[in-house]
């Protein structure tokens, strides 16, 4: 008797292995696989300049650092008490100086083009088709806390996700794009506005047909429970994220590839524990 629709491996003709070179953008979920691919041994970089969650910012930064792009004083917006921000990426990229923040920004972001150039395999996961323009009039990766009024909030239609996701392709070129969709619950936009966000994102992925693994739908058509949530019931739990990666392993990985990952997992939790030394007792 089963109690659960439990999700078969996705059949594809990619295999990752530990030769690769992987480079992961996306929502913060792509921060928790992450993790556990460095861990497993894999040549990995997540999210190095903080989470993005529309397609529409990845299409943007992706493009930018392909080309070797570099921001100005006119990439920067000041807030009300005279801090700089770089709304293409998350809040830590603010500062009171510009040149100082403009250096960091830079320097970050040409290694993150480096390593997209360098890649062979890109993970993207796509968190939601709600977009922020800001009154500049272009789409921010992060608000960083500006007045609501600063901005204005658009649903991406299908279409117009559809042509971004095949734009984030094209720049691809000849590298392997794996996409996903954040299973992470966007609740500020509401349960409502949250469906129609993610079922744009499936609608303009599926008419793309791309590389496509199901961390969505393992999370709320397999695992389909709050026990499998974090405490703020948006986020996957510890175990949810480890039950993902399993089935990507089992999507993506050859038993070569899983041996080795078993390995390096058995050596960083070695390197990890810690004995407890007891003091010397004194007579």
């Amino acid at each position: 008797m089963k109690f659960r629709t439990e999700i078969e491996p996705v059949r594809t003709d990619i295999a990752i292995s530990h030769s690769d070179e992987i480079v992961m953008l996306g929502s913060c979920f792509t921060d928790s696989i992450g993790d556990l691919l460095a861990r497993d041994g894999f040549s990995v970089t997540a999210n190095p300049m903080g989470a993005l969650y529309n397609p529409d910012s990845i299409r943007t930064v992706i493009s930018k650092a392909m080309r070797g792009y570099e921001f100005d004083i006119d990439g920067l917006e000041t807030d009300d008490e005279g801090i700089f921000h770089c709304l293409y990426f998350d809040s830590r990229h603010q500062g009171p100086d510009p040149h100082a923040l403009l250096d960091s920004v830079n320097h970050d972001f040409a290694e993150l083009g480096r390593r997209l150039r360098h890649a062979n395999t890109w993970i993207i996961t796509l968190g939601t088709a709600w977009v922020f323009e800001f009154d500049g009039g272009y789409t921010v990766g992060n608000c960083h806390k500006f007045p609501a009024d600063r901005f204005t909030r658009v649903l991406l239609t299908v279409e117009t996700a559809e042509r971004l996701i095949r734009d984030i392709v094209a720049l691809a070129g000849p590298r392997r794009v794996i996409f996903t969709v954040s299973p992470i619950r966007h609740l500020a936009d509401g349960l409502h506005g949250n469906t129609i966000s993610k079922s744009t994102l499936q609608l303009a992925l599926f008419k793309n047909r791309v590389n496509y693994f199901p961390a969505f739908e393992i999370l709320n058509d397999d695992l389909r429970d709050y026990r499998f949530y974090a405490d703020d019931l948006r986020h996957p739990s510890a175990m949810a994220v480890q039950y993902i990666y399993e089935k990507f392993a089992d999507t993506y990985f050859s038993a070569e590839t899983r041996r080795k990952a078993q390995d390096a997992c058995r050596e960083a939790l070695r390197r990890a524990h810690r004995p407890i030394i007891k003091p010397t007792q004194t007579k």
